[in-house]
């Protein structure tokens, strides 16, 4: 056994698979290609037939290890899969096995077959590339597709949307596992937004702002992040963009998937997370500075969405060093 102290990360590669897929969860929690970046995972690349390995961009990879590498892992990555592949009994039960032992199952856009295909998310939410959502649905109905979201994260099984999503799941993981503050140095160094949360929309029909001008939402989104701490109603986030109230509302909806109340209520969430990890100043002023006016409101939501109470979270993030992970809450569905 490794007496590394940073947890143990197992990537799974395939024959003829996608060279970006493999290279995100490298790139993202290993560092790979990052000047000046510390990894804070340690990250083996495996195959089930070790050896060389074509990939759909035309070139060949080696990889020496095989799925006894699984026997190491902390968290085991599936980043993407072929959909006329069919998994092997030999990899299902080597991820059954992998995750009765404890191990965290991820699953990167169509990564997710696999993980259903393995029955460890039976009855369970997964997500995957919209474009293949009904597919998966249909070859696998014992789990819950969810067609909505970026990532779900079910702490010992986490799946994402497809493409750009890996990204953010991965970064995701770096948040849940080592914090916001080390989410959002890697995030710097991969020029990415610091954290787009699971419930957010993968596919948004009218995704391109108007042309003649910004968009109003994305205005609206950095005018409430500026005032965060400050009591927001809808009227008054309506009239900051010149909307109406029912114009704004469905406009963000479809921007967004969700309400700006809700929307709203994350990003607090988040000053608030992001505080308690790296400030040491009262619950109280935390809650304030977040916009929730008391701490009695901040740990209502703050254990709502996250499962755990803001003292504990804090607790968790003081003084834990780089093995230790925190158990992840699901993400929380988008509001339709």
């Amino acid at each position: 056994m490794d007496a590394s102290p940073l947890p143990r990360v197992v990537v799974l590669a395939f024959d003829g698979m996608s060279p970006f897929h493999l290279s995100v969860p490298t790139l993202v929690l290993g560092a790979a290609g990052l000047d000046g970046a510390e990894a804070l995972y340690r990250v083996t690349v495996c195959a089930e037939r070790p050896g060389s390995l074509t990939t759909g961009a035309g070139f060949s990879i080696a990889v020496d290890a095989g799925l006894e590498a699984f026997d190491d892992a902390d968290t085991i990555v599936i980043p993407s899969w072929s959909v006329d592949r069919e998994p092997s009994g030999r990899l299902l039960e080597w991820i059954r096995t992998a995750h009765a032992r404890g191990v965290r199952i991820v699953g990167l856009c169509l990564g997710a077959f696999v993980v259903a295909a393995s029955g460890i998310a039976d009855g369970r939410e997964v997500t995957t590339h919209w474009a293949l959502a009904d597919r998966l649905a249909d070859e696998h109905p014992g789990v819950v597709v969810r067609r909505d979201i970026l990532w779900s994260d079910l702490g010992d099984v986490v799946t994402s949307a497809g493409v750009a999503a890996a990204l953010d799941c991965c970064l995701h993981l770096v948040r849940a596992d080592h914090g916001s503050a080390a989410a959002t140095r890697y995030a710097r160094s991969l020029v990415l937004a610091p954290h787009r949360s699971g419930s957010q929309a993968q596919y948004i029909p009218v995704p391109i702002a108007d042309p003649a001008g910004d968009d109003p939402i994305e205005v609206a989104m950095a005018w409430a992040r500026a005032r965060v701490a400050d009591p927001i109603d809808l009227d008054s986030w309506a009239r900051a963009v010149h909307l109406s109230r029912r114009t704004f509302t469905r406009r963000f909806r479809d921007r967004t998937a969700t309400s700006p109340q809700q929307w709203l209520l994350e990003q607090r969430v988040d000053h608030a997370r992001s505080m308690l990890e790296s400030d040491d100043v009262p619950v109280e002023l935390v809650a304030a500075r977040s916009g929730f006016g008391s701490a009695v409101t901040l740990r209502h939501h703050f254990q709502r969405r996250l499962g755990v109470s803001p003292a504990a979270h804090r607790a968790l993030f003081r003084g834990r060093t780089t093995a230790s992970r925190p158990t992840s809450a699901a993400a929380s569905p988008a509001e339709l």
